[in-house]
């Protein structure tokens, strides 16, 4: 391994760690020594990656570090591609849109086998079954996630009763053949899945609502029993 591919993988375990971890931990992921991975860090943050700790205490990345989208490895290529495909097959327009621009922008910076390997990967997304319906509303909903908005729909179960709920989404589930909306519902106080082929209006509010995304997908997780990971 060059000194360059080892400073990329460098990176990239502290970009995978959102606490301080320490030289010895990195020595012993990397294959080097301990004196060689303080050399590594002071090289990297010569070259601005915002590395902040010391040896008695660890290392941290903080936000506004990027690994330059130079060195994707053969299978991490294959993972962004078929990635892309899956939003490009599956998500709304605009997502779709957004998919195919960022694979655009990815394949201008790789070098040429590394662009032909992601344009020519032959890892396919086979076509969904049905149409999953309520794509209408996925990009307004997308949007409220985003801005944290809560939002107003008319909604028919599956046994075709009609009710208005008050909602703070946080999360969008895509499967194959449905899309599913997770929520803090005002109606139940509690959170519930609404699938969006069943939404016959929706409106977002001005407002915000008052817990963060953040916190209500962490309660959401530990309610289902969902573990994270937490490096």
């Amino acid at each position: 391994m060059s000194r360059a591919e080892r400073l990329l993988d460098l990176m990239q375990i502290l970009r995978r760690h959102r606490y301080a971890i320490t030289a010895q931990q990195l020595a012993s992921e990397l294959g080097i020594s301990v004196r060689s991975v303080y050399r590594d860090i002071a090289a990297l943050q010569r070259q601005g990656a915002k590395i902040e700790g010391s040896a008695g205490t660890g290392y941290v990345l903080r936000p506004g570090s990027t690994l330059p989208p130079l060195m994707f490895d053969t299978e991490e290529t294959e993972a962004l591609a078929l990635g892309i495909r899956w939003v490009c097959d599956r998500g709304d327009p605009r997502l779709a849109l957004a998919a195919r621009n960022a694979l655009a922008k990815i394949a201008a910076v790789l070098p040429a086998e590394a662009k032909r390997e992601l344009e020519t990967s032959g890892l396919l997304i086979g076509p969904a079954f049905d149409n999953p319906g309520g794509e209408q509303w996925l990009a307004e909903i997308r949007l409220a996630i985003r801005q944290q908005n809560r939002i107003r729909i008319q909604y028919q179960d599956e046994k075709q009763r009609s009710s208005e709920r008050c909602l703070w989404p946080f999360a969008l589930a895509f499967f194959d053949n449905i899309r599913v909306l997770v929520a803090w519902c005002e109606l139940r106080q509690d959170f519930r899945h609404f699938r969006t082929d069943r939404i016959a209006g929706l409106h977002r509010l001005d407002e915000h609502y008052p817990a963060s995304r953040s916190q209500l997908l962490q309660r959401w997780r530990d309610q289902q029993g969902i573990t994270t990971d937490k490096n």
